[in-house]
């Protein structure tokens, strides 16, 4: 029995929806990419792709005439069992060198030497009595990777004795390469001047107070300021040039991790010029060849529909990685005209900005201003920073609408006030307050006490 009051019906409506596309999300991750993993990207895209042709790859010379790879095909025998060996140490000689093999085999099993094993080495070999050889050793492997002390070097002493540790250090020291066993990298100069004995006069006070200056001052304004002449201030430069400032990073067995800028922003006549670094990138396009192919498979749905599909898709990824550096520009031109005092002046007069301001400034959302500028570096007069740097809060925790002088800012002044001031004289936090207090910047003790110790900077009674 059919059931009574049931009645269906078939309606239509109508609804937006935003769908994120597989291509959308490809876009997003694109903006967000650093340089070096860019590269990986658009390469792993031209494998899979064929559509798409390198017209220049990235930094390309011209090629040799004769490749490496078959000039050591030529210089192998028949009889050369090493010939299809997969080591990358073993290098075919040319024939009648029958030493070769046998320096391959005894590089075969090699591998870098530590700082640590490089300094023990050395401490075996000398005649030191036990208590101080014992200690250089616990010395030697509190050693980090530049060369420095894990911990205070004092915590790892068994005895009062502080001849003993002292003793230990000088040995350390004078090791190959001189200059470790140290605090950070001012006292690892000085103890390299020291040792070697050739220093220019008063070079503790360029490391000490010049240096440390230099950090947010032009090298003619601080010359100016301490009073160096330009002769003493060129001897300074090229004796520090000599030296290693990180003495353990010669035996690093760890690759460098280097950072490449996506721009670089010049001053030219007053003005200031944004450049695209494109040049570690390969300039792609889609290639006429293969979608000439489509014409020639008119018959062939399969394949037609293959050549297009790949030829869509290679458009859409040359179009994703142009809007990239277009919104990459647009932001960094917003933020030179935002933090222009920066880039004239330096960190000090870094002002408050959001990213609502620069995303309200250039037509975009306040995410794609985020993604746009994470792990991405401008090279300035004043070092290479990430664009995310340029975007800080102002003293009173209100943004760019509050006060006009940048955390960053009072922690420059910070710094600059204390490198300044009378190495015997203690300048307390309250003391720093009222310092600041007298160049327009307002912040309580407890503020001052909370930058000082982000700084890594020790309170009066340490100093």
């Amino acid at each position: 029995m059919p059931a009574q009051g049931l009645r269906l019906t078939t309606q239509q409506s109508l609804a937006q929806k935003q769908v994120i596309t597989q291509k959308l999300i490809q876009s997003i991750k694109l903006m967000a990419m650093p340089l070096s993993e860019l590269r990986e990207t658009i390469q792993e895209e031209v494998d899979k792709n064929p559509a798409l042709e390198v017209v220049r790859e990235a930094g390309e010379v011209d090629a040799p005439a004769v490749s490496e790879t078959a000039v050591r095909e030529n210089q192998v025998t028949e009889s050369d069992p090493f010939a299809n060996s997969s080591d990358p140490g073993y290098q075919p000689a040319p024939r009648g060198d029958p030493d070769s093999k046998q320096r391959f085999l005894e590089g075969a099993v090699s591998r870098e030497e530590s700082l640590n094993d490089h300094l023990i080495d050395q401490l075996r070999l000398m005649d030191v009595p036990e208590d101080t050889a014992d200690l250089a050793e616990r010395i030697i492997w509190n050693l980090d990777d530049d060369g420095f002390h894990w911990e205070a070097p004092d915590l790892l002493v068994k005895t009062s004795d502080p001849e003993i540790l002292d003793d230990a250090l000088n040995l350390v020291r004078s090791m190959d390469p001189i200059g470790c066993a140290c605090t950070d990298w001012r006292e690892s100069l000085l103890v390299q001047a020291a040792i070697r004995g050739d220093g220019p006069d008063d070079f503790e006070r360029f490391v000490m107070e010049a240096l440390a200056l230099l950090e947010k001052k032009r090298s003619e304004d601080v010359r100016t300021s301490m009073k160096i002449s330009q002769e003493d201030w060129e001897d300074y430069e090229e004796y520090i040039r000599t030296l290693m400032p990180f003495p353990g990073r010669l035996y690093s067995t760890e690759a460098p991790q280097y950072i490449i800028p996506d721009l670089e922003v010049r001053k030219d006549e007053g003005e200031y010029i944004l450049i695209l670094n494109d040049e570690v990138l390969p300039v792609l396009r889609v290639d006429p060849e293969f979608e000439r192919i489509r014409e020639e498979a008119a018959d062939d749905k399969d394949a037609k529909r293959f050549i297009s599909d790949h030829s869509r898709e290679a458009r859409y990824f040359i179009n994703s990685l142009a809007q990239r550096d277009n919104t990459l520009l647009k932001t960094a031109r917003s933020i030179i005209e935002f933090q222009r005092d920066f880039f004239s002046g330096g960190p000090r007069f870094l002002k408050p900005l959001t990213l609502k301001d620069v995303a309200g400034e250039i037509g975009v959302h306040e995410a794609t201003v985020s993604r746009i500028t994470t792990n991405k570096y401008v090279q300035t007069d004043w070092g290479l920073f990430e664009l995310k740097f340029f975007f800080t809060n102002s003293i009173s925790g209100a943004g760019s609408s509050g006060s006009r002088v940048s955390k960053v800012a009072a922690k420059e002044v910070i710094k600059e006030i204390l490198a300044e001031a009378d190495p015997d004289k203690r300048i307390s936090d309250q003391k720093l307050s009222d310092l600041l207090a007298r160049r327009g910047i307002n912040l309580a003790r407890r503020t001052v006490a909370k930058y000082r110790n982000e700084l890594d900077l020790p309170s009066s009674y340490q100093r």
